[in-house]
């Protein structure tokens, strides 16, 4: 092991016979070792996109080469608006031009959309085939490529269409993080920060006191974020697979945030950014209803500020815009018999999911939105 690199850290997700590790160090990405032990089959298909596959398509290819006769590609657009079922359809066409059998590997590399996309097309193809999760966005590596939630989006909702569908294993290379922008390094942060309030207070005074060490994208800081928040989710997936219960705590923020980025349209904000500002709204209300003080709201709206992020929302309806928020978050799959359900924080590093009465929850909007 170079004394330079940090090592190699597995978390593990145990789910019986669908357990999986993920693997978290530096250059894992081009290395055969990474890929071995996976189920075995004549070919893969590399799932990217036009951004990504410039960058890291031909490292992961030699390193699979090792262990595959046939490897094929596909490169989709990039970009949130592409999460859809005509983009999902390449990769199908992809899979029967080239007449792939049910034990083509699937391999995604890229963010949360080719990541889900791919995990549905994997879960859909033949009624299933193996795939593995391979990310190169902070976001990806802390959330969307862990726990097997795959779908596509839908004009009325975010993540609408999809499967649960575990991935064979998730491959975290810190070293891809150091190509991001600005601005998809900051989205990743958002994922990050949200494990606190809602599990690991611990875990939030480090944040606080790395933030900049993460926005710089320092090695050992990444890793131990990654791998926290990868222990974190670890944890409540193994509890709650099909997100019956605790699972659902993962969504702090996202109730507002998929209303921002379905009422703004899909990529006009990154998700990061629209679940950031939807935990500034999501603690409002907890504090509102009582459940925290107003200093703990001050205190995750700095962090959040000082990651780079949005604390304010977008206007989405400048006659009624509470209630187009509450006309897109109906649509919410948290949603139940009519009740918008909201991931509130009922004390430092504890959250539940409940109701909030309307007029409470038009009230924050209103303050939250610039």
């Amino acid at each position: 092991m170079n004394a330079l690199h940090t090592p190699t850290e597995t978390v593990r997700i145990d789910l019986a016979d669908r357990s999986y590790d993920i693997l978290i160090g530096e250059n894992l990405l081009g290395e055969a070792g990474t890929y071995g032990q996976l189920p075995k089959a004549a070919a893969a298909l590399i799932v990217t996109n036009t951004t990504v596959s410039p960058l890291y398509e031909a490292a992961l290819r030699q390193a699979l080469s090792v262990h595959y006769k046939s490897i094929h590609s596909i490169q989709l657009p990039d970009g949130e608006v592409y999460k859809d079922w005509l983009t999902l359809n390449l990769v199908f066409d992809s899979l029967l031009s080239r007449a792939c059998d049910r034990k083509t590997v699937l391999f995604a590399l890229g963010g949360g959309v080719v990541g889900d996309m791919t995990g549905f097309a994997a879960a859909s193809f033949m009624r299933g085939v193996p795939f593995v999760q391979v990310p190169t966005t902070l976001l990806a590596q802390v959330d969307s490529s862990v726990g097997g939630k795959t779908a596509i989006n839908h004009p009325m909702g975010k993540n609408m269409i999809g499967a649960f569908y575990q991935p064979q294993r998730v491959v975290c290379d810190l070293n891809v993080l150091k190509t991001l922008p600005a601005r998809e390094l900051s989205a990743g942060l958002a994922e990050i920060i949200k494990y606190g309030p809602i599990s690991d207070m611990p875990f939030f005074d480090w944040i606080e006191a790395n933030i900049d060490a993460l926005k710089a994208c320092q090695t050992q800081a990444m890793a131990h974020a990654v791998k926290r928040s990868c222990e974190i989710k670890a944890y409540v997936v193994g509890q709650d697979e099909r997100e019956a219960g605790l699972r659902a705590i993962l969504n702090f923020g996202h109730t507002f945030g998929h209303a921002i980025e379905a009422g703004l349209g899909y990529g006009e904000w990154l998700h990061g950014e629209a679940v950031a500002c939807g935990m500034v709204m999501a603690a409002n209300l907890s504090a509102e209803l009582g459940l925290i003080d107003a200093a703990f709201v001050k205190r995750l709206t700095a962090l959040i500020e000082r990651a780079g992020l949005p604390i304010k929302g977008p206007v989405l309806n400048a006659q009624d815009n509470a209630g187009q928020y509450l006309a897109l978050m109906l649509h919410d799959k948290k949603s139940v018999a009519g009740d918008i359900q909201f991931v509130l924080i009922e004390g430092p590093g504890k959250a539940r999911v409940s109701a909030a009465p309307e007029a409470m929850v038009r009230a924050v909007i209103d303050r939250c939105c610039a």
